[in-house]
C-alpha cells in the first residue's frame, strides 16, 4: 500500500549484558506457536566446509535502533544451547546443518536470517569466523528452502541490512511501520546481489534490468575468506588481525545505530565478539576507509570467488544500475511512502517508477500525460501522488499507480520554468521558478494559493528549494551571480530575508536541503565545488564553504537520516558525503560506480540505500546511508509522529 501509515512503535523488553569473547545476552521476544518450516543448507569458507559452526537463527528486532534480533530457535532433539541460552544448531563435517521447523515466527512475521559463528575449514578451529544470510519473510520459508552461508552472503547481506545493524546479532529497528517497511525492502535488495541457495554473486538482477557489481562483490567475499580459512590468529599480519584493523570503526567513532549505550563495535569493549561478519557491516558503513589495505589481503589468482577486481577500487560502495522504465536524462527523483522511486524525465514528456527492488513498474515509455512538457522536479505527497512541475509551465498530478490526475496540467499561479518543488508540513507545494525569480504555492484540493507567485525576499532565479520542520520555505539563487544568495520564506508566503542571505563562500548555489538539525545547506556549481551551511538565523557558519569528499559540480543534494550531507556530482561522475559539521566522509574521488553517466538527482530510502539519476539510468548504493522517512514530506507532518526534524529516521 503506497501511502504513509502510522508510526506506533513495538518496543520489546530487552535484557542486555555483555561476556568477553561471548556474544550479546538477551531474551528473546514471545513468538507464534505455528512451528516454522524446516530449513536446511550449508556453511562453507570459500570453497571449503565449516565443521562444526554453530548456525542460528534470527527475526530482526523492533526494540529499536542498536537493540538486540530475536533469536527463533527453541529447543528440540537436534539444537544446543549455548551459555547465554540461545539455541543453535551445529554443521557436520560437510558444512551442512537442518533446522527441522524448532522455531516459530513472530506473529508480526518480521525478516529472518542466519548467523553462523565459528568453526574450522581445515586450518583449525576459528573463532573469528562470523557468516549470514538473509532469508527474507519468515512465514514464506518452506521446507524446499536451502541456503548457502558463505563470504558472498554476508557480504550481501551486510551491505543490504548495513542502515538496520551495528553487529549480526544487533540489526533492528524502531518497530514503526515505515521502518518495517524499509527492513522488508533491504532484505528484497538481497535477492539483487546473490543467490541464496548457491552463495554466487550476480552478475544481472532477477528481473534483468539491473547490472551488479559481481566482481567487487567476489573480491569483498574473497577478503573475508582470507580470515575465515585461516586458525583466526590475530598477531600481526595475520588475515584476521589486517582485517579487523581496517574494518573496524575507528576508535571514538560511534555506530549511527549504536545508540543504547552509544556501544562501538570493536573488540575493545568487550561487548561484541569481532568477526568478519561483524567486519563486512563495517566496511558496508564506511566504504571509503583502507581500501588498499583491505584489498591487500586478497590471495591472488587462487583466491576462490571470481571474477574478482585486478585492482583497488575507489571504494567499497555496491551500486546496482538500473534501465528501463522509461528512462530519459531524468533530473529529478523522490521517494515514495513504499521506497519505490519516481523520476522525472526532461529528455521526454514521461515520468518513470522503480520499485524497491529495481523493478521498472512504468512500462517501455513510462508514465505519460496529466500534463507532462520536459518535467524538471519530482515530489511525493503524503498520500504517495506524484506531483511533478515541467518547464513548459505546467503542474502535473500522479496518482500512486501512474496514472494521470491533472487532466492537460494545472496552470498559472506565475509558474515560469519551474525549476524545482518541495511540500511543506500541511500538504501544501512550493515551486521555484527560475525564469521570472518567483515563488508559487499550490494548495491541493483548493488550487494556487492568493497571492502566488511571490517575489522579493533576494529572489534571484533559483533552481533550488527546500521546507524546514518549522514550514519555513528556502530557496537557492543561481542568479545572484558568483557571490550568490540564499532566500527565506515563512509559512505563509512571506519573504524573511529582505535582500537575501550571503557568506559563507556562496557561489553560484543550485541545490538546497535541511539538516536535522534545521541548518540549510546549499552546494555550490561554482569553481571545484563546495557546501555552504547557514543557520536556521539565515547566517553563514564561520566554517563554511567546506570542500573535498570529491565534489565537483553539485547537481542536487539530499540528507539522511543521521544527518549526513550527500551529493550528487555531475562532473567527475561521483557521489559525495559529508557528516553534519561538513567533514567529507568520502575520499577525494567521492564514491564511484560504473553505472554513474552525468548524476543529476540524488534522494534516499528507507533501508538506507541512495538512489542516484543518471542519463538513462538510476544508480542505487545499496545500504550506504542511514535510512530516512520517506516521501521527505512525512518528515514534516506532526500527525505522522515526526515534525520536530526535517530529516527523521523511520
Amino acid at each position: 500500500m503506497r501511502m504513509i501509515l502510522g508510526c506506533a512503535m513495538a518496543v520489546c523488553a530487552l535484557f542486555l549484558s555483555a561476556c568477553s569473547g561471548k556474544l550479546i545476552v538477551f531474551h528473546p521476544t514471545e513468538t507464534n506457536p505455528a512451528s516454522g518450516a524446516a530449513l536446511r543448507g550449508t556453511v562453507r569458507g570459500g570453497q571449503n566446509p565449516i565443521a562444526g559452526s554453530s548456525v542460528y537463527l534470527f527475526a530482526v528486532g523492533t526494540g529499536g535502533y542498536g537493540a538486540t534480533a530475536d533469536s527463533l530457535l527453541t529447543s528440540a532433539a537436534e539444537t544446543t544451547k549455548d551459555i547465554n541460552g540461545r539455541y543453535y544448531v551445529t554443521t557436520a563435517a560437510d558444512g551442512s546443518f537442518a533446522m527441522t521447523g524448532d522455531y516459530a515466527c513472530p506473529a508480526a512475521n518480521p525478516e529472518v536470517y542466519l548467523y553462523s559463528v565459528g568453526g574450522n575449514t581445515g586450518a583449525g578451529i576459528n573463532l573469528s569466523a562470523g557468516l549470514l544470510a538473509g532469508l527474507g519473510p519468515c512465514n514464506n520459508l518452506t521446507p524446499s528452502t536451502f541456503v548457502t552461508l558463505n563470504e558472498v552472503s554476508t557480504v550481501a547481506t551486510a551491505f543490504a541490512l548495513a542502515g538496520y545493524a551495528v553487529d549480526p546479532t544487533r540489526i533492528s529497528s524502531s518497530g514503526s511501520a515505515l521502518a518495517l517497511q524499509g527492513v522488508t525492502n533491504a532484505f528484497a535488495v538481497i535477492s539483487n546481489l546473490e543467490s541464496l541457495d548457491t552463495g554466487e554473486a550476480l552478475a544481472v538482477t532477477p528481473a534483468g534490468n539491473g547490472v551488479v557489481p559481481q566482481s567487487e562483490i567476489d573480491t569483498l567475499a574473497d577478503i573475508l575468506e582470507a580470515c575465515i580459512d585461516s586458525n583466526g590468529s590475530m598477531v600481526t599480519g595475520a588475515p584476521c588481525n589486517v582485517l579487523f584493523g581496517n574494518a573496524m570503526l575507528p576508535t571514538g567513532v560511534i555506530h549511527p545505530n549504536a545508540k543504547a549505550g552509544g556501544i562501538q563495535p570493536d573488540a575493545k569493549n568487550g561487548a561484541v565478539q569481532t568477526n568478519t561478519a561483524t567486519a563486512a557491516i563495517n566496511i558496508a558503513r564506511n566504504p571509503g576507509s583502507n581500501v588498499a589495505a583491505l584489498y591487500g589481503l586478497l590471495s591472488g589468482t587462487g583466491a576462490p570467488f571470481q571474477p574478482s577486481l585486478t585492482q583497488a577500487p575507489n571504494d567499497w560502495t555496491i551500486a546496482i544500475t538500473y534501465t528501463g522504465g522509461g528512462l530519459a536524462s531524468p533530473d529529478g527523483i523522490a521517494i515514495d511512502g513504499s521506497g519505490n522511486a519516481w523520476l522525472a524525465n526532461s529528455g521526454a514528456s514521461a515520468i518513470s517508477e522503480f520499485q524497491y527492488d529495481g523493478v521498472a513498474l512504468s512500462g517501455d515509455a513510462g508514465f505519460s500525460g496529466g500534463g507532462l512538457a520536459h518535467p524538471s522536479s519530482i515530489a511525493v505527497d503524503a498520500s504517495g501522488n506524484a506531483w511533478v512541475t515541467s518547464l513548459g509551465g505546467a503542474l502535473s498530478e500522479f496518482d500512486p499507480s501512474g496514472s494521470p490526475l491533472s487532466g492537460s496540467g494545472y496552470t498559472g499561479g506565475g509558474m515560469s520554468s519551474p525549476w524545482a518543488s518541495a511540500f511543506d508540513g500541511s500538504g501544501n507545494l512550493w515551486i521555484a521558478n527560475q525564469a521570472n525569480s518567483s515563488l508559487s504555492e499550490f494548495q491541493p484540493g483548493s488550487g494556487w494559493a492568493s497571492g502566488s507567485p511571490q517575489t522579493g525576499g533576494g529572489l534571484a532565479q533559483p533552481e533550488g528549494i527546500a521546507v524546514d520542520a518549522s514550514g519555513n520555505v528556502w530557496l537557492a539563487n543561481y542568479g545572484s551571480g558568483a557571490v550568490g544568495s540564499i532566500s527565506e520564506y515563512d509559512p505563509a508566503g512571506g519573504w524573511v530575508s529582505s535582500s537575501g542571505y550571503t557568506g559563507g563562500g556562496l557561489s553560484y548555489p543550485a541545490p538546497i536541503a535541511i539538516g536535522r538539525d534545521g541548518s540549510v545547506w546549499a552546494a555550490n556549481a561554482s569553481g571545484p565545488g563546495s557546501l555552504t551551511e547557514f543557520t536556521s538565523a539565515g547566517v553563514a557558519t564561520d566554517s563554511s564553504p567546506f570542500t573535498g569528499g570529491g565534489l565537483g559540480s553539485p547537481a542536487q543534494i539530499a540528507v539522511d537520516g543521521a544527518g549526513n550531507i550527500w551529493v550528487a556530482d555531475s562532473s567527475p561522475n561521483a557521489v559525495s558525503e559529508f557528516n553534519s559539521n561538513g567533514v567529507a566522509i568520502s575520499g577525494s574521488n567521492g564514491y564511484q560506480s560504473s553505472g554513474l553517466n552525468s548524476p543529476a538527482g540524488i534522494a534516499i530510502d528507507g533501508s538506507g540505500d541512495v538512489w542516484v539519476a543518471n542519463a538513462g539510468a538510476v544508480t542505487e548504493f545499496v545500504g550506504a546511508a542511514t535510512p530516512l522517512v520517506t516521501p521527505v514530506a512525512a518528515n514534516l507532518m506532526t500527525a505522522l509522529g515526526y515534525g520536530q526534524y526535517a530529516v527523521n529516521e523511520p
